[in-house]
This record gives C-alpha cells, structure tokens and sequence, in this order.
C-alpha cells in the first residue's frame, strides 16, 4: 500500500480589494459598542429546541384577576343609590361589566427561539479570513500575521454565559442569568400573566407604555405584511393569514366599545401589578376614545394618580371645511403620584415671547418696540433682554416683612404678602441692578441669558412628521414621543415594557437611551419587522456618568446654569470690592444646575449597536388528529402512527403533532435526556452531549416560527 504524503500547513497573504480595504479601514477608526446591563439579571425561561411535555409540562392552572367592584368614575348612574350615596361619584358601566368581576388567563411559559447580539455579528464579520478544509486546517489572514493556536469557528451569536450545565439548562425558570432584553411574539395579556406568574416580575418594571388600537378600523390595527404598510378594509388582498391576529381582532372589537372597554381594562389591571412604586404607565389614544381611556385609568389606578393629559400634533391640517382634528393624546398615570419618578425636561426658551419686552442699558430700561424684536428674532442677540417678575412671595415670613426704600419711594409687601428675600438680599439685587420701577410696583429683573430654557408642558406641537428613518409599519409612532415620556420618567438601566409592539419604537427608544426593554405583540409581521429594526440600528455612543457602574449609573448629560433671585440676594461671594466678572462667576457658581436629560454627551470615536436580545414566542397550539390524544401524555407512551386515509399524505408523526412555532422534537433526544438524568450524569461533557445541545439549538438561532 502507498504511504500518503503528509499534509501540508500553507500560509498566504491575502490581498483585499481596495473598496474592501477602504471599508475595512472605516470600520477599524470606530470601535463598536453595546449596553450591557451587567448586574441585571432575568430567569431563564425555555428554549424552543429543549422543550417538551418532560422539560416544561403543561400543567400550571389559569390565573385568576379581580376587580374592585366598586369603582369610580364616570357616565351612568346607580339606579338603586346605594352605590352614589356611599362613593357620592358616578361612574362609567358597559356591556358585560357587572357580570365580568374577574377573569382568568392561561399560565404559559415563554420559550426563546433566538438569542440576537448585533455586536457579536459584527466582530464576527469584522473577523480575519479564516476557514478550514478537509485536507488539514489552512488559514490566511489579511493582516499577514502567522496562525497561532488551533482554528476554532465561531458562533454569530455565541454567549458563553448562556450555555449553562445541562442539568441547569433543563431547570427552567430557577436559574438566573445575565440580562439581556425581550422581543416577544404572542397576545399581551398571556405575555403579561407570564411574568407575573412564572417570572415573578411584579413590581419590576419602571414604565410601561400601551398604544392601543384607536378605533374600529381593521386597517389602522393591524398590518398583514412586511412590505405593504397600506391596508384597507373589505379587500381580500389585504386579509392578515395569521389566526392570531384575527383572534386579537375579535376580541377586541367583538362587542365594539363594550369589548374595547373589556379589553383595555384587562390589561391596564395586569400593568398596574407590574410597576414599580415609583412607576408610570402611558396610554396613546386619539380623542375618538381618550375620554374612555381616562375613565377607566381612574377605575384601575385612582382619580388621585393621575399625572397629565399630554396632546401631540400628529398631522398636519387638511384643510376639509371643518376645524382640524391634528392632536393625538398621551394619558399618564403614575403607580403611585406621592412616590412617581419624575425626570423634568427642557426646550429652548424663544425670545418671541411678549413678556420679554424690556431692554436693560445700564442703569436704566426701555421697552422694546416692533422693529427691535424683529431684529432680535433675526440675530438672535439677547443681551440684556429681560422681563419683569414678582419681589413678593406667595406666602408670607416675618423677617422678609419691612418697608424697602427704592428710586426715592418708600415699598411695603401687598395683600398680606412678604418679600422674596431678606432686607440684605433686597440690597444685593440694588448692587447688581437687578430691580426696577414699573408703575406703582417694585419688580425683579429676569433677563433672557439667566436661564435659556423653559419647562416643557403638556402640549407638544414638534412631533408631526420629521421621521429620520423610513416609516416601517402602519400606525408607528414619532420617536420623540415615546422619548419624552419614557425620558420623564424613567432612569438609564430602568426596565421599560411595551405591550403594543408594533414597528418596535419603544424598544428602539428605550435601546438608544441605555433602558432595558421588553416588547411583546400578537403579529409576527410587527416582531419580524422590530427584530430587523433593532439589528440594524446604530447609536451615538453616550459617555458614562459613573464607568465602573455602566449604564444603571446614568450618563453625563448636558448641564447648565439656572439664575434666580435666590442665586444673587443669599450669594455670599458679593460683596464690595470685587469686580463685575467675579461677581457674575459667583452667580454662575451658586445658581442651581438644571440637568439636560435629552442631550448627554456623545462619544464621537464609538459607534454603538443593539445589546443582546432574544426572541420568544408563547407556545403555539398543538393540533392533533381526531380522537388521537397526545403521546407526550406519558414519556414512555408507545409513539404510534393514527390511521391516515389513502389520499392523505402520511407525514411524519413528530412533524404533525409540533406544528407551529416549535421545532420538532426528535425520539432520541427525550431517550437521552431521561437517561442522562437517571446516570446521575447531567452535566458531563460528551461528544453526543454537544451534539445534541446543538441539534435542539437549531430553532433557537434560527428563529423562524
């Protein structure tokens, strides 16, 4: 017999292209990074590919809600008084209401079909040329560097902390891991009683954002496809092929408003058991239903923890002969108002006011006319441009009560009031002209530069249009509003949920401002089409206000001074003999600092991706053959083939009886575990043991339903 030659280890260099080497060179300038939520963790809930009736039985019963019956508010009264006597309130009544005082939800585990981690893909497309073949292990390396080691391939979206012993892997639910965030296919009121019941998330989440449908239009709900965001009523075309879509359809709008009422309080109850203390919960709604939507969140929540009604411009007017409908409306309740978390935010303040009317020359003043504001407006020069505010307080003190002498007249506090500052303060703002006459009253100098900003209020005219990406889905919301709200009230590293998924803006929100995020939606059109959002996104890399925390420290974000009254009349650092640019450092220093939630400071040498998130699912429905009942029902069952008609295709067993978002279980993976576990040998590392990890994980990065 011939001896085989030895193999040879050959080495090149390889020469790129010079487009690919350009790119290649723009990739390496910005490193790519992601949040990790590093101290937060999550339980670990199943994995499709290792699921079976064995591993993750279906024997948890339904959960069972109550209502309060007694509850406010408003529109129908108690025939009998009893109840009106008692509240002295009216209160808002439907169709199926008394008779619906509880219901009952489905216990259901939420099995992982994918783990995502778009910085791991990255690194690993950005990774050197390396393959080998059958003869031996050959690499080539762009870079011209000699192969160290052992060539191993890597997965795209391999975690080695997410490869726990198998033993731990089968123990669902009982194992924490790592955080990482939650793309969830399935109806939200099972996704909800889910991590309520088998997660034992009540109290966890921070904000929770709900943008039900709006009305009864079938178009406006729901979007049947992922390339067509146009959908109308009565076409065929236009049907939805998913049955879970349908049914959410029908259970919404069954009964019309009475259903819709149903529906929505359902889930606004499960929501207030998942807050936090301190957190909210916002409602989109346009003004069709906004007055039910508030009704019912003073069922659900309490009257006396309501936060604000915010209305937003969502179109612009079109012109019909009618006054414009252009609003949309935001209703906030908070968990609990006395403890709600609340993150105040800023817009620039515009000199078109009319209150800022006077000039400062000086020692004295004037009144601006037309012209000159015009010509502030153009150049924007605001120097000593103010406008006038109070010197008495709304309450009164006994040591700011005294008559102050100002331009030769004689001043005293009116109705019972006091001054804002003590005899020596009122004397500072002298020094610093800060004070002046205006008619029979004594007034402060508030001028434009002390504070270029004003509080942002509950009604929201920047928010129509101005999409900086494509709109993806049929009813996505404007980016910004979701921020805003989600910037109030919430903290870097906080958890946000969002029952409504649709386009995926809430998790793409929530992504870009350091939140963790849980997302959840009937469609497999909305989630497919927020997984593809959320992969490809890329961020400005805000900077770590406290690194050795990561994100759950904040972010350093933009701060600036906030000069007041306060700020002057009690500065110790005023005094005689200091000059003007001192004095005006020391207001600088001891004014407060109003914090810029919305502009953190950007890292301009990162760029920043999505972190790790995964893809779930709630178990899909196994269809069985007529009068056949399950061969999981006991794991030593003989699996027997059903009789089959002649002209039925026979199908493999395994394939019909796991028909719908759950890969097929195979024989010999149940046979293995039952005997690994029996040996007292879970854990031990095998050849066939990784071989069949990675059989049952094919669905769990495949992730197709």
């Amino acid at each position: 017999m011939a001896k085989k030659k030895a193999s040879k280890t050959v080495t090149k260099n390889v020469e790129l292209p010079q487009e690919e080497e350009a790119s290649t060179k723009k990739w390496q300038k910005r490193p790519i990074e992601s949040y990790v939520h590093n101290k937060q963790q999550r339980v670990n809930n199943p994995p499709v590919g290792l699921v079976t009736p064995i591993t993750d039985p279906p024997e948890n019963p339904k959960q069972r809600y109550e209502y309060d019956p007694h509850i406010d508010p408003a529109l129908q009264f108690d025939d009998q008084g009893s109840e009106i006597e008692r509240r002295r309130q009216p209160y808002l009544n439907w169709a199926g209401k008394a008779e619906r005082t509880s219901f009952a939800v489905p216990t259901v585990s939420l099995h992982v079909h994918e783990r995502i981690d778009p910085k791991s893909i990255i690194a690993a497309v950005r990774r050197s040329g390396e393959w080998s073949v059958a003869s031996g292990q050959k690499k080539a390396f762009a870079t011209g560097h000699k192969p160290l080691g052992t060539f191993k391939q890597r997965s795209l979206f391999e975690e080695p902390q997410e490869n726990p012993p198998l033993r731990d892997a089968l123990d669902f639910y009982r194992h924490p891991h790592g955080w990482s965030n939650r793309l969830i296919a399935g109806d939200s009121l099972l996704v909800m009683n889910s991590l309520l019941e088998k997660e034992g998330m009540a109290g966890k989440i921070q904000m929770i954002y709900l943008d039900p449908p709006y009305g009864i239009c079938y178009g406006s709900n729901f979007q049947p496809f992922v390339n067509k965001r146009e959908v109308k009523d009565g076409k065929d075309e236009d049907l939805t092929q998913e049955p879970e879509t349908i049914k959410a359809f029908r259970d919404t709008w069954e009964l019309g408003i009475h259903s819709y009422l149903t529906y929505l309080r359902d889930r606004l109850l499960l929501a207030k058991v998942l807050l936090t203390e301190s957190g909210s919960v916002f409602v989109q709604i346009s003004d069709e239903n906004l007055h039910h939507a508030r009704e019912l969140m003073d069922d659900v929540f309490g009257s006396a923890n309501f936060m604000a009604n915010i209305n937003y411009q969502s179109m612009t007017p079109l012109e019909s002969g009618h006054i414009e409908n252009v609003f949309d409306y935001i209703v906030w309740y908070a968990r609990d108002r006395s403890r709600s978390k609340y993150r105040n935010l800023y817009r620039p303040k515009s000199v078109s006011s009319p209150e800022f009317r006077f000039k400062d020359n000086g020692n004295a003043y004037r009144q601006l006319d037309e012209s000159e504001r015009s010509e502030i407006l153009t150049n924007g020069e605001t120097t000593g441009i103010f406008k006038r505010s109070a010197l008495e307080s709304t309450g009164f003190t006994t040591t700011c009560t005294f008559p102050f002498e100002f331009g030769g007249k004689v001043f005293r506090p009116r109705g019972g009031k006091s001054w804002r500052t003590t005899q020596e303060g009122m004397q500072r703002l002298v020094e610093q002209h800060r004070l002046f006459m205006l008619g029979t009253k004594l007034y402060f100098k508030l001028y434009f530069d002390d504070f270029p900003y004003t509080s942002l209020v509950n009604s929201w005219s920047d928010t129509v249009g101005g999409f900086a990406e494509t709109k993806r889905y049929a009813v996505q919301t404007h980016p910004k509003i979701i921020q805003r709200c989600m910037l109030m009230s919430t903290d870097p590293g906080d958890l946000v949920f969002d029952p409504t998924c649709g386009s995926g803006t809430t998790a793409f929100v929530a992504e870009n401002r350091g939140r963790r995020w849980i997302t959840c939606d009937t469609s497999r059109v909305a989630t497919t089409l927020a997984k593809q959002r959320l992969m490809t996104a890329v961020y400005d890399y805000y900077k770590l206000k406290e690194p050795q925390r990561g994100v759950s420290g904040g972010f350093l974000c933009k701060t600036v001074p906030h000069v007041t009254l306060k700020s002057i009349a009690n500065n110790p650092d005023i005094r005689e003999g200091v000059t003007r640019e001192q004095i005006a450092d020391a207001i600088r220093r001891h004014a407060d600092q109003e914090t810029l939630y919305d502009q953190p400071e950007v890292d301009r040498t990162k760029a920043r991706v999505s972190g790790p998130f995964t893809v779930e699912a709630v178990p899909a429905p196994t269809v069985m053959p007529v009068g056949q009942s399950s061969p999981y029902c006991s794991p030593h069952a003989p699996r027997e083939e059903p009789p089959v008609s002649d002209h039925v295709e026979k199908k493999p067993a395994t394939k019909r009886l796991n028909a719908g978002s759950q890969k097929v279980h195979h024989a010999e993976r149940d046979d293995y575990f039952d005997k690994s576990l029996a040996d007292g040998q879970p854990e031990k590392e095998t050849i066939q043991q990784r071989e069949l990890l990675a059989d049952g994980s094919a669905g769990y990065f495949s992730g197709a339903w």
